[in-house]
């Protein structure tokens, strides 16, 4: 913005304020909904993915805790033991990851994180700004 040779009046002073500040908090929102989008996105195709692949992952796994209590019968372990044993282990590794998981999402949280940061520094600039220009007709007063 080029300083102009001519003074200019209270009103207009205001009127370039107002539409600075419109415009401001006008792209302010477009980085907002343009991060959400992005992070909505991410959670959508990281959602479809572990989809995918629990379905995948539930049959190899009943199979294997089949082979598992096969392998213990074969072991000479009792069939109601083996059982026992591969679906306790089988239970136990499950809480566990369910717990695991319930930790992460609650870490993953979608807040426009860059936003609010860009919002804070617009902030500490016009709070800059208003005190340069408040010292400065303080100073010619």
């Amino acid at each position: 913005m080029a300083v102009s040779d001519h003074p200019r009046s209270i009103p207009d002073i205001f009127t370039n304020v107002v539409n600075q500040f419109t415009i401001l908090v006008r792209k302010e929102a477009q980085l907002a909904s343009t991060e959400m989008s992005e992070k909505v996105t991410d959670l959508a195709i990281g959602i479809g993915l572990l989809l995918g692949g629990s379905v995948l992952l539930i049959p190899a796994l009943v199979i294997l805790l089949q082979a598992a209590v096969t392998a213990l019968v074969d072991a000479k372990v009792a069939m109601v033991w083996a059982t026992l044993i591969v679906g306790g282990t089988a239970l136990a590794l499950g809480v566990i990851l369910l717990a695991i998981g319930a930790l992460r999402l609650k870490a993953a949280r979608p807040v426009p994180s860059r936003t609010i940061e860009q919002l804070q520094h617009d902030a500490e600039m016009a709070k800059h700004q208003l005190r340069n220009g408040h010292g400065t007709a303080e100073r010619a007063a």
